[in-house]
């Protein structure tokens, strides 16, 4: 084999040759995927049930208003129904 080859056949294979990671460099990744999580997992927890909880507020709310308007007109009809039964007692 000529100088030559030989050249490109070692570039061959530190080219293509296997890298892996070092323990050190996939420990140091390991831990700050988990920093990162240990910061974003509980604001995203917190966002969520601030969420479900305004969602029930406003259910609450609707229903009360629902409630209001109905109560409005029950009141409205008890003093129609009052009036109605005087006009009609005074009548009789």
């Amino acid at each position: 084999m000529s100088d030559k080859e030989k050249l490109l056949k070692e570039l061959e294979e530190v080219e293509f040759a296997e890298r892996n990671l070092s323990f050190s460099t996939l420990l140091v990744t390991y831990l700050l995927i988990l920093l990162g999580l240990v910061l974003f997992l509980p604001k995203i927890y917190i966002s969520n049930e601030i969420y479900y909880i305004s969602r029930d507020i406003n259910k609450l709310y609707r229903e009360y208003s629902t409630e209001e308007e109905e109560n409005k007109y029950l009141k409205r009809e008890i003093e129609y129904l009052k009036y109605k039964s005087e006009i009609e007692d005074s009548i009789f």
